[in-house]
């Protein structure tokens, strides 16, 4: 019986993009047992554990092992690089390898020095034209390149924010269609409709829990930009004035949720009555407590006033900046 033969591949994929998911799918036809290495250091701008839970779940038919050892990175860098890196790889794949697969230069030295033979795939980057550098530089001219779970990391998430019956739930899903993406509906709406417009403090974690998952789902479908309906310092917010209390967990996880701009909707337009909606008479008051939690973060913010087109065209104007 022919002995079944293994093949490596190594790298950065920072981040893995369809070039590397050429690459490797490639490897994976060529050979029977592919073991990848996701190398990384600290001072990457991209964490390496993120970088190997991609390449870990693009590929679940291959070995991917995270390599994290302080190395150097070039030649140039210390007299026994090669020696270095043939040790390193040695430790991770104790079993002869009969491939080494690469797009790079460096692959007939690697595979050299490995004992493997090589095999290079499109050096030019002719079939699938685009590298890592490219994507942290341009992500949204190189979108097309992403894969879906690699996209919520470069996406745009823009929260619309601010208090009741402002409209935030029109805006959103005008700018979702406008700009051909997604947006994230307020959790909380579609789960206390079936409590008759009614929440308990009890609800408070299930709501949350409902908001990011919805989020972090609809992160992987974006097209460059995400709509929120919503956020968790609007979630802050309202425990404090339904219960006068907002707890600890509920703060850090409101802290800890990232935009890249929030869009405040002013209460410039005449509130309209539903049995999830509160204290139309402190709409003012409660914009003022959306604007001191925002200024208190530090978080960017544009306010949107005036009829529905001048909200949308201010909206889209700032969105428009941020994109480019």
């Amino acid at each position: 019986m022919q002995k079944k033969s293994t093949g490596m591949i190594l790298g950065k994929f920072m981040p893995p993009h369809l070039g590397h998911k050429y690459l490797i799918d490639f490897a994976l036809n060529f050979t029977d047992r592919l073991t990848i290495l996701v190398c990384s250091i600290p001072s990457e701008p991209i964490p390496g554990k993120l970088r190997y839970q991609w390449v870990k779940e693009m590929f679940p038919k291959a070995d991917v092992i995270h390599v994290d050892e302080q190395v150097p990175q070039e030649p140039c860098e210390h007299p026994d690089f090669w020696r270095i890196w043939h040790d390193l790889v040695k430790s991770r794949i104790p079993c002869d390898i009969d491939y080494c697969f690469a797009s790079e230069d460096y692959g007939w030295k690697l595979a050299e020095v490995i004992g493997a033979a090589y095999v290079p795939v499109d050096h030019g980057r002719v079939i699938v034209p685009v590298s890592g550098s490219m994507i942290r530089e341009y992500p949204m001219t190189n979108w097309k390149f992403l894969p879906s779970c690699v996209r919520p990391f470069f996406v745009k998430r823009i929260c619309i924010f601010g208090p009741e019956s402002t409209g935030k739930s029109t805006l959103t899903r005008q700018l979702a269609e406008h700009y051909g993406t997604v947006c994230v509906d307020e959790y909380a709406r579609a789960f206390l409709d079936f409590k008759d417009g009614k929440c308990d403090k009890s609800d408070i974690e299930f709501i949350v829990r409902g908001q990011i998952a919805s989020e972090d789902a609809l992160a992987r479908q974006a097209e460059k930009v995400l709509f929120c309906d919503t956020d968790l310092i609007t979630t802050c917010i309202w425990s404090d004035v339904l219960f006068d209390h907002c707890p600890e967990w509920l703060k850090k996880a409101a802290d800890e949720r990232i935009y890249d701009l929030y869009l405040v909707t002013d209460i410039d337009i005449p509130w309209e009555f539903d049995n999830q909606r509160h204290l139309p008479d402190k709409r003012r008051k409660f914009l003022d407590r959306c604007i001191y939690e925002l200024n208190s973060r530090s978080r960017p913010f544009v306010t949107i006033s005036g009829d529905r087109d001048a909200r949308f065209n201010m909206a889209c104007q700032a969105v428009d900046r941020l994109l480019n």
